[in-house]
C-alpha cells in the first residue's frame, strides 16, 4: 500500500514520541499494520530503539544476533525452530516479524543506464506463451526474441520448443531480418548458449559457438544478478504479451508467425524509440543498419541431426511420431536429419526415406513404396513357407513344381491349391495323387484333384475334415505319415495275449 508523507510522518510520530503500538496506530489511522511495521522499520532507528517495551525475545537476541551475523539469509521459520529448542515460547508471526527487523540488510545497489554503439550489441532470449494443440499433440509456444540494444528493433518468431536447431534459426530469420548481423549477442544463461557456469568460469554450448564463427558475433551471457543488462529483451518480451499477444487469436503457427512479421514491421516499429521520443524506432534502425556485420554468402545448416534405431517395424520414431524406411533397413542404426518441414532418413551418404514432418503425436507417416515392398516381401515370403512344408512332406513335390514352373504355370497359385489338398486328404493320398499326375505329364492342380477323388472314390474315403486353428503355426505344422502295419502286429499280439 503507497502512503503519503504526511500519514508516514504521523505513524513515525505516533510510535516513537506517543510511544503507541503498533495495533493502536493501525486502528486509528485506518493503515494495515503490516504497512506500519514496515515502515518502522526500514526507518533509520536504532534496533534497540524500536520497542522500547520488554518482550519475551528478549533473552534470546544475543543469539538471534550471533546466528544472523553468521547466517543473513537463514530462514526466520528455521530461526524459529532453534529458539524454540532452546526454550522460546511465543508464535512464529510474531518472531517472524520481529526478525525482519533485527535481520541485517544489504545496502540497495544502483544500476548505470547502459548504453550501447549502433549495430554494436542484440539481447537474445526466449518467451514462453502457453501451448499450442496439434492433432492429439500438446506443444509448448515458445517465442524467440531478439532486440538490437541501440535502436530497440525488435524481431519476434515462435517455435515449438526451444531446443538448439530452434534457437539458430531463429537467429538467422532475425539476421535477415535486420539484414545484418551485431557484433557482440547476450545471452541469460540460457541451456541453448551456456552449459555451465561456476562464478566467471563459462561453458558455452558447442553448437552455438560454431554458429557464432560462421557468422563472426561474441556471445556474451549476462553476469548473474545483473538484470539490468538485458532489461531490453525482457521489457520487450513483456510488450509482445501486452501489445501483440494478449487476445490474439490465429489458425495455426505459419498464421501467427505471419500476423508477428506484420507487427514487428508496423506497430513495433513506428513506436518512440525508448533512448529518444522524439524519433520512432524505425527511424533509428535505419540509422544503426549501416553498422551491422555484413551477412555471409552461405547460410549455417540449423537442422535437428539425430541418431535413431531401426526395431522389428520398418519405422524410425522422431519427435513423437513413426517414419517408415524400406524394410530392409530393420535392425539398424539410421540418421535422422530434419528441418521445420521435412524430415530426411540418411544411412551413411544414402538418402534412405524423406518425409513431410508432422507435429502431431503418436503417428505413423508412411511412404507408398515402402509399405508396397513390404507387403511384395511378405507375399514371397508366404509363397516360400508352403514350398517348404510341400517339399518336407510329399517326397515328389519338388519334381512337381518345377515341372509347373517348366510348363508355365503359377507357382504361387500351383502351391496354394496343393496346400488346401493336403489339409483336405492327407498326404498319403496327395503324394499318391502327384505321382499320377507326374506320370501323365501334368503336373497342374486340377489333374491331382481328379486323382485325389479317383483315390478316394476306389478306397471308399471321405476327405479328411480341415481345422481352421487361430494360429497360423498349427495350420502349417508338418506331421509324416506313417505305415499302420505296425499297429496291426501290436493289435495281434494283444489279441493273442488276452485268449491265453
Amino acid at each position: 500500500m503507497a502512503i503519503s508523507e504526511d500519514l508516514k510522518a504521523k505513524i513515525l510520530r505516533y510510535h516513537h514520541v506517543e510511544k503507541w503500538r503498533v495495533g493502536t496506530i493501525a486502528n486509528q489511522l485506518g493503515v494495515h499494520h503490516t504497512t506500519i511495521k514496515n515502515l518502522i522499520a526500514k526507518t533509520c532507528v536504532e534496533k534497540s530503539d524500536v520497542f522500547k517495551q520488554p518482550s519475551i525475545i528478549d533473552p534470546f537476541l544475543t543469539f538471534i544476533l550471533e546466528t544472523l551475523d553468521q547466517y543473513p539469509k537463514l530462514a526466520a521459520s528455521r530461526l524459529y525452530s532453534m529458539v524454540q529448542e532452546r526454550g522460546y515460547e511465543g508464535g512464529p508471526d510474531h518472531f517472524r516479524h520481529m526478525i525482519s527487523v533485527y535481520r541485517p540488510r544489504s545496502n540497495a545497489e544502483a544500476f548505470l543506464r547502459l548504453r550501447t554503439l549502433a549495430g554494436e550489441q542484440a539481447q537474445v532470449d526466449w518467451g514462453h506463451f502457453g501451448h499450442i494443440q496439434i492433432g492429439e499433440a500438446k506443444r509448448p509456444l515458445m517465442a524467440f526474441v531478439m532486440v538490437l540494444s541501440y535502436s530497440r528493433k525488435i524481431f519476434l518468431h515462435f517455435y515449438l520448443n526451444q531446443r538448439t536447431a530452434n534457437f539458430l534459426r531463429g537467429h538467422e530469420k532475425a539476421f535477415k531480418y535486420f539484414n545484418g548481423i551485431p557484433r557482440v549477442l547476450l545471452y541469460d544463461n540460457l541451456k541453448s548458449a551456456v552449459l555451465e557456469r561456476k562464478g566467471d568460469a563459462i561453458k558455452f554450448n558447442q553448437t552455438l559457438l560454431s554458429f557464432a564463427s560462421h557468422y563472426h558475433f561474441e556471445p556474451r551471457p549476462v553476469a548473474v544478478y545483473r538484470g539490468n543488462e538485458k532489461g531490453r529483451v525482457e521489457r520487450a518480451i513483456r510488450y509482445i504479451r501486452d501489445n501483440f499477444f494478449a487476445a490474439r487469436t490465429y489458425n495455426d503457427l505459419d498464421d501467427l508467425n505471419s500476423q508477428a512479421k506484420t507487427w514487428c514491421d508496423v506497430q513495433a516499429s513506428n513506436r518512440p524509440c525508448p533512448e529518444d521520443k522524439t524519433q520512432k524506432v524505425q527511424d533509428v534502425f535505419e540509422k544503426e543498419q549501416p553498422h551491422l556485420i555484413t551477412l555471409p554468402d552461405n547460410p549455417y545448416i540449423c537442422d535437428e541431426i539425430e541418431s535413431v534405431s531401426v526395431a522389428k517395424t520398418p519405422y524410425v520414431r522422431f519427435d513423437l511420431n513413426d517414419y517408415s524406411v524400406p524394410h530392409t533397413y530393420v535392425r539398424k542404426s539410421l540418421t535422422v536429419q530434419a528441418t521445420l518441414k521435412k524430415v530426411t532418413i540418411i544411412d551413411g551418404n544414402e538418402v534412405v526415406a524423406t518425409h513431410e514432418r508432422s507435429y502431431d503425436k503418436a503417428k505413423q507417416i508412411e511412404s507408398a513404396e515402402h509399405i508396397e515392398a513390404l507387403i511384395k516381401q511378405k507375399k514371397q515370403a508366404s509363397k516360400h513357407r508352403g514350398q517348404d512344408r510341400l517339399t518336407i512332406t510329399i517326397d515328389c513335390a519338388n519334381e512337381f513344381l518345377q515341372l509347373a514352373a517348366t510348363m508355365g504355370y503359377s507357382l504361387t497359385s500351383t502351391t496354394k491349391q496343393l496346400i488346401n489338398l493336403l489339409d483336405d486328404y492327407g498326404a498319403t493320398l496327395l503324394e499318391e495323387a502327384m505321382n499320377q499326375a507326374l506320370i501323365k505329364k501334368v503336373p497342374h492342380p486340377n489333374a491331382v484333384r481328379i486323382a485325389l477323388q479317383k483315390i478316394s472314390d476306389e478306397k471308399n474315403k471321405v476327405p479328411l475334415i480341415k481345422i481352421n486353428h487361430t494360429d497360423k503355426r498349427v495350420n502349417e505344422v508338418v506331421v509324416k505319415t506313417h505305415a499302420l502295419n505296425n499297429y496291426d502286429g501290436a493289435f495281434n499280439l494283444k489279441s493273442e495275449s488276452e485268449s491265453k
